[in-house]
């Protein structure tokens, strides 16, 4: 059995200042580690500016939304482990679901809790647990890249909601072969990876992906109806040999990336590559640590 003394651990906490249960979290996971042979730092997400380097592991504490804006300033060569601070307990939605929406901090991609943080940790630094290798979106515009990879999704679209988006695609593989052309008026183009297909696209009518799959997954928003020989053109895959050329035809556009913090201005006019090229984020998932 071989031991890994990291020679620095990032600790990242999610700064929900008013939660008892996510400040104990953060004790305890500072506790286990300060009893373990590694150095380390804490830092709060919302102190992140720069890209993370030279530590061996990033421990994200809060929810799947702490890991997702910890994922944008990693590389492919630093693991991720994330814990759930308040992961939701089953009887409460049983007995308050009527009442109101009783789940609390998502963690789908958070392979801890309190209450195994330590065996998990002891489980990587003994390498009986082995961080998997998950896709994420690159994005080019105007053949530019953009510098920020999605673990989960991006969003193409008006930064007005109730604003129709004009735009084209066609998927492109490394063939040089070509779908039709597809010329779309709705209210956006949402594209997600493996692990973002469980979130936002599969609540708009798309399907769960295995999680390691490379491919993505796209979906139009709100089509404006043109006929079911296009219809079925509005939703599908990106294979991971494959990239999706677009062109933007409104005034203004966002690319928004894991949700709304993260965005990249687009204007009429501009071309978009999308494809699962970026590197990939390694990450300990939950069912590698049970």
């Amino acid at each position: 059995m071989s031991t890994k003394l990291l020679n620095q651990t990032r600790f990242l906490a999610s700064p929900i200042l008013g939660c008892k249960v996510h400040k104990e979290a953060i004790k305890v996971c500072q506790k286990i580690l300060q009893q373990k042979p590694i150095d380390w730092k804490p830092i709060f997400r919302n102190n992140l500016s720069q890209p993370i380097h030279n530590v061996d592991l990033v421990v994200t504490v809060g929810g799947d939304g702490t890991l997702l804006q910890a994922s944008h300033f990693l590389d492919d060569s630093i693991p991720v482990l994330g814990l759930n601070s308040d992961p939701t307990q089953a009887e409460e939605v049983e007995k308050f679901s009527n009442e109101f929406d009783a789940t609390r901090s998502t963690g789908y991609l958070c392979a801890a809790t309190v209450k195994n943080f330590e065996q998990v940790l002891d489980g990587f630094l003994e390498d009986q647990i082995v961080p998997s290798k998950l896709s994420r979106i690159s994005v080019s515009v105007n053949s530019k890249v953009l510098p920020t990879c999605a673990l989960n999704d991006i969003l193409i679209a008006h930064p007005c909601p109730a604003t129709v988006s004009r735009f084209s695609f066609k998927i492109r593989g490394d063939d040089k072969t070509c779908s039709p052309l597809v010329n779309c008026r709705s209210s956006g183009l949402r594209i997600s990876t493996a692990a973002g297909s469980t979130a936002a696209m599969h609540s708009a009518g798309g399907f769960p992906m295995p999680i390691l799959s490379r491919d993505l997954q796209y979906m139009v928003r709100e089509p404006i109806s043109q006929g079911p020989a296009i219809s079925r053109l509005m939703h599908g895959l990106i294979k991971s040999d494959q990239s999706m050329d677009a062109s933007w035809f409104s005034k203004e556009g966002f690319v928004y990336f894991d949700g709304s913090h993260v965005f990249h201005t687009i204007q009429n006019g501009d071309t978009i590559e999308i494809s699962s090229k970026a590197p990939v984020l390694q990450v300990v998932l939950p069912h590698l640590s049970t």
